[in-house]
């Protein structure tokens, strides 16, 4: 069975939540005998990830335009043109947004999934005409795909609640790699940070992870034995990602950048607590990876984080910074390992489940 994969900003070392889906997803697939492309956006191509496959996967790059605006609509109209050249037996396009090309999709005769990663319509970053676009794409998704995915219980909800839909529609979850912890303090402390003095956030430089609002409250919490570690950048050089530049400097936080690879489970293994104050999310990654990990946690008590491996103190009200630092110092007080049940997010069975919707439409 012949797969190609479009909406995505491509694989390998790219950052993003759907990034990382296809990255672990991908290879499985391709174990599991399927043939398997990743069509990738140009710009995110780099000396350290130009090459022809991974782990199986082929790669082909695709022109998009870098312009957060335009980008993954121009990329992905021109990726399912390409996955009809490269014969597919399935076009699974990824997020809502990319799913306005859908009905382009069939119309060139090929068979469709579409995977739902969350509302990206309530995205801060998004203006009132860009949301209403993006809200088209799911409401096309709906209307085109002969297969949904939804990665998460309350997207799921969502879909019935708002269009109805039911059939054809799969709940299967983001996973999480098997973690790797290392007792190695090197890149850490290169960075002048302490084994289990330091809390740290995830995630891209976008206004709905509200990385600002952390910053000012780990500030006012003044747990001077603590450090804050930010670990993500921007894709494109906004006003938001220029304000949280300014507040790392001025608030003295340790800023990462975007790290995979053993910097990133030196990271992971010996922080003390992972944030995250995020408005929006599908279903966290990010926070996925901390709690294999066994950190423990602190998030935002919106739908999508709402796991049910956690406890109610592990949440704080969204936006409320006042809460957020009563709960950091909290936290802080008596900081502690956990130990997570997260048999529901293994990235093989995910595959496997997968491959199983591909095979009801082909």
């Amino acid at each position: 069975m012949k797969v190609v994969v479009v909406g995505t900003r491509g694989i390998p070392r790219i950052q993003g939540g759907v990034e990382t889906h296809c990255e672990q997803l991908c290879p499985r697939l391709v174990e599991l005998g399927c043939d398997v492309t990743v069509v990738r956006r140009s710009p995110y191509v780099t000396p350290d990830n130009r090459i022809p496959e991974y782990k199986g996967v082929r790669l082909v790059d695709v022109y998009a335009p870098r312009r957060k605006s335009v980008e993954a609509l121009i990329h992905t109209l021109l990726a399912v043109v390409k996955a009809k050249r490269l014969g597919a037996d399935v076009v699974h396009i990824h997020a809502v947004g990319p799913s306005l090309l859908t009905p382009v999709a069939r119309l060139l005769g090929l068979k469709v999934v579409c995977t739902n990663h969350g509302p990206d319509y309530n995205r801060l970053k998004w203006g009132r005409v860009a949301r209403a676009i993006i809200h088209l794409g799911e409401w096309l998704q709906v209307k085109c795909a002969h297969r949904i995915i939804a990665i998460s219980r309350p997207i799921a909800d969502n879909l019935a609640r708002n269009y109805g839909r039911t059939d054809g529609v799969s709940l299967i979850p983001n996973g999480i790699p098997h973690a790797m912890p290392t007792e190695a303090t090197d890149y850490i402390t290169s960075l002048g940070l302490r084994p289990e003095r330091y809390v740290v956030a995830l995630g891209r430089i976008v206004p709905e992870k509200r990385f600002d609002l952390l910053i000012e409250a780990f500030s006012e919490a003044q747990l001077s034995d603590y450090k804050l570690v930010i670990v993500g950048a921007p894709d494109h050089e906004t006003a938001y990602a220029q304000q949280i530049k300014r507040l790392i400097k001025t608030h003295d936080v340790t800023a990462t950048g975007f790290i995979r690879g053993e910097q990133m489970i030196q990271v992971m293994s010996h922080a003390a607590l992972f944030c995250l104050p995020s408005t929006h999310e599908g279903l966290p990654i990010s926070l996925l990876e901390a709690m294999s990990y066994g950190l423990d946690v602190l998030v935002s008590d919106i739908e999508a984080n709402r796991l049910p491996q956690l406890a109610d103190s592990d949440f704080f009200p969204v936006d409320n910074r006042a809460a957020l630092v009563a709960a950091l110092r909290r936290k802080l007080a008596s900081p502690q390992r956990r130990a997570y049940d997260l048999s529901d997010y293994d990235w093989d069975t995910i595959a496997v489940r997968t491959l199983e919707v591909y095979r009801s439409i082909v």
